[in-house]
Order: structure tokens, then C-alpha cells, then sequence
């Protein structure tokens, strides 16, 4: 983080947040674009309660499309598309 802040210092509208979980309070939807183990099993309950839209982009696939659907959300497997899950 340290180092972001130091080259992206001066880039407007740019702000860094400690944590995964402190970017979901002004969030529309989530986007997910690394494999990093710390967002392998998020509390799906909890980022469903700060986002304005229960939407999630994964462009890593690291998610199960029936966890999400099963919770309500509106998935998007990048790569996969929509996925539709018949229950």
C-alpha cells in the first residue's frame, strides 16, 4: 500500500483504502481481478449489505456461481458470462 501511495500520490479521484472490506462502503458493485487467497471466502452476507446492487464481476473465476446465486446475487464469471443457475 505504502508504495502505491507513493507513485499513484497525485492521480485525482485515486483513493486507497486499507482493507477489501472498507471499499465496499461507497461500492456499486464488486469487481474482482486477482486470485489473492484473502478474497477466496469472502462474507458473501456482509459485502451483499454494502453494496448498492448485489452484483459481482470475477474476472479470476474463483467463486462457485451456485454459492452466489443460492444468496442472490447477480454473477458474472468473466470469461463464462452470466451464469444461470437452474435450482
Amino acid at each position: 500500500m505504502d508504495k502505491a501511495a507513493r507513485i499513484y500520490k497525485d492521480e485525482p479521484g485515486l483513493k486507497l483504502k486499507k482493507n477489501a472490506n472498507e471499499t465496499l462502503d461507497i461500492a456499486d458493485a464488486l469487481c474482482v481481478v486477482t486470485e489473492w487467497k484473502e478474497f477466496w471466502m469472502p462474507d458473501f452476507d456482509y459485502i451483499k449489505t454494502m453494496l448498492k446492487q448485489p452484483v459481482i464481476f470475477d474476472g479470476r473465476n474463483i467463486y462457485d456461481p451456485s454459492l452466489l446465486k443460492e444468496k442472490a446475487f447477480d454473477y458474472f464469471a468473466i470469461g463464462r458470462g452470466h451464469i444461470q443457475i437452474e435450482m
